[in-house]
């Protein structure tokens, strides 16, 4: 194929920022367009774009997905929150196709490995809930690492988890919300942090935090470059999580 052409759609937020610099320094890329809210998805076929990284919000995702299989573009997703219904939409797209589309929630390689090593502790303790912690400026709760971490968790045991004791919230929502059954995510919004999730398991006498912080966009990007480099080798459709090319 050559240098590959990336395109980045949502790119003069601050992730698409970062993404269109680190993909300028990376050699065996070129970017080949940036398209912000106010400009056309039709210069990423212009400029001749093999591989779109997408990081806007689940709105305009839905919509620009299904265009990129259309144009014969693989991609990468770094938005989050999609239905099944999406999912089976984007499957039948990229499939019909002969394209990839990798779902990342998250980039980072840290970030892999901390729900790697909470699936590997779930079937050993009784109890979990999950903690995230982002940045003021975002706007859907829970997180998709949130959320995937609790589905991996609930995947890897087999035996139900404690009982919750509750009885009666004073106040409506305070024990989080069950992600999976007996799983408890959540989620802080806060200045200062950018992203941060901890999961805590327990059980007679103890507990295990497996905890990992994101404090720079930087964190994501060895990642981007992974996937980025890795999406044209994976199977026509649907692929979810960075550690499919880990």
């Amino acid at each position: 194929m050559g240098v590959m052409r990336v395109g980045v759609v949502g790119a003069y937020g601050k992730m698409g920022e970062a993404i269109s610099a680190a993909i300028e320094a990376d050699e065996a890329l070129t970017l080949s367009a940036r398209v912000g809210s106010n400009d056309q998805l039709r210069s990423l076929v212009e400029a001749g774009t093999d591989v779109v990284v997408d990081v806007t919000n689940l709105q305009a995702a839905r919509e620009n997905l299904p265009w990129f299989a259309m144009h014969d573009m693989h991609a990468v997703v770094g938005t989050t929150g999609f239905s099944d219904d999406d999912l089976a939409n984007l499957q039948r797209a990229y499939a019909s196709n002969a394209k990839a589309c990798f779902l990342v929630p998250n980039f980072s390689i840290g970030g892999v490995l901390m729900m790697k090593f909470a699936e590997q502790a779930a079937p050993y303790f009784d109890g979990v809930e999950i903690i995230e912690f982002h940045h003021a400026q975002k706007k859907d709760a829970p997180s998709g690492t949130s959320t995937l971490t609790a589905k991996r968790i609930a995947d890897a045991r087999d035996t139900l988890w404690a009982p919750d004791p509750t009885e009666h919230e004073t106040v409506v929502g305070v024990r989080g919300g069950e992600v999976e059954p007996g799983i408890r995510v959540h989620s802080v919004r806060m200045p200062g942090m950018l992203a941060h999730q901890e999961v805590i398991f327990g059980a007679v006498g103890q507990t295990l935090t497996v905890r990992h912080d994101s404090y720079d966009r930087s964190s994501f990007m060895p990642g981007v470059l992974r996937a980025v480099n890795a999406v044209a080798s994976l199977p026509a459709g649907i692929t979810s999580g960075l550690d499919a090319v880990l």
